[in-house]
């Protein structure tokens, strides 16, 4: 179902009128010996959401989205490992896969004590979080997919990886690491297909591409892009395992996205005929400019289907 972009007065008016949010705790949890940290928002026994960020960013990509929907919701956003706060382990002791970041995020929900709950996944958040959800299909409820990878698409983003890809090499991958770890790379999934980038604050990237450059961190990112072209097969399945479901489902994203076009998100619709859909005027960090909006599509998503 695609829906017209423009924010209705009634979806105006729940983000307006919204009660009180809950204040957000920061907080750590030991899973397998990684201290995997988090945001935590809302009250406890409330419906759940739950946040997984992308690429390179962490749970901090959220920070207005949880105070908006935590007045009505138990939101959670982990950091993965390797990302944010949480801890780096050593590449030669964790495997950095979205297989073993995975693993890391189905504990941390069983260790936190969550049941069910709506997922909020863009880009690296799809890829771990249909991993998560496929494990124990009847717990997630709901999914909001923003600038998600559900089908693959060739983007030109990628071209300077694919070497690497190929070979992996010592070689590509050094070159590869030239070209990802930049502040123009990170700069520019902010700012391309953003009509006004003066509506994004850089404080956003430069501190994403700071983390970026911590001892651990860049060779950690380097894996999980490196471990991007094994994704065929676990998206196939997820593509089965959503059409099986047929869960309530909100697609609410960038349609100038260099990764993941307008064009490429509405294939969701082939899997889910009942998805609501927003293409809005923004690229691949959607939330960095469009986060009224898309906290005002989400209130009035999740109020509807939990």
């Amino acid at each position: 179902m695609l829906v017209n972009n423009t924010t209705s007065a009634k979806a105006r008016a729940v983000t307006a009128n919204k009660t009180s949010a809950f204040s957000t705790r920061y907080r750590t949890v030991d899973i397998d010996g990684v201290s995997v940290f988090y945001r935590e928002a809302g009250k406890p026994g409330a419906p759940v959401v739950l946040m997984l960020h992308g690429w390179p960013s962490s749970s901090a990509m959220f920070r207005g989205l949880i105070d908006e929907l935590s007045a009505k919701y138990h939101v959670f956003a982990p950091d993965y490992p390797g990302f944010g706060n949480s801890a780096i382990p050593d590449h030669a002791n964790f495997k950095y896969t979205f297989d073993s970041l995975g693993d890391v995020i189905g504990k941390f929900i069983d260790k936190v004590g969550i049941k069910e709950y709506a997922l909020y996944a863009t880009d690296f958040g799809g890829l771990v979080g249909y991993r998560v959800a496929m494990k124990s299909p009847n717990r997630m409820k709901a999914l909001i997919a923003q600038n998600n990878p559900l089908f693959f698409a060739e983007s030109p983003w990628f071209g300077p990886i694919v070497p690497y890809w190929q070979t992996g090499s010592a070689d590509s991958r050094q070159k590869a690491a030239e070209h990802y770890h930049t502040l123009d790379v990170v700069r520019g999934l902010y700012v391309n297909g953003v009509s006004d980038p003066s509506a994004i604050d850089p404080e956003q990237y430069q501190s994403e591409y700071a983390m970026l450059l911590r001892p651990g961190a860049a060779d950690a990112s380097l894996d999980l892009l490196y471990d991007v072209r094994t994704n065929g097969p676990v998206l196939q399945n997820a593509q089965s395992y959503l059409k099986a479901q047929q869960p309530p489902t909100l697609i609410v994203t960038g349609k100038n996205d260099i990764l993941f076009s307008g064009e490429n998100q509405q294939k969701y619709l082939t899997l889910l005929p009942k998805a609501e859909l927003h293409l809005l005027d923004s690229g691949h960090c959607a939330l960095a400019d469009k986060s009224e909006e898309i906290a005002s599509k989400a209130h009035t998503f999740l109020g509807r289907v939990l």
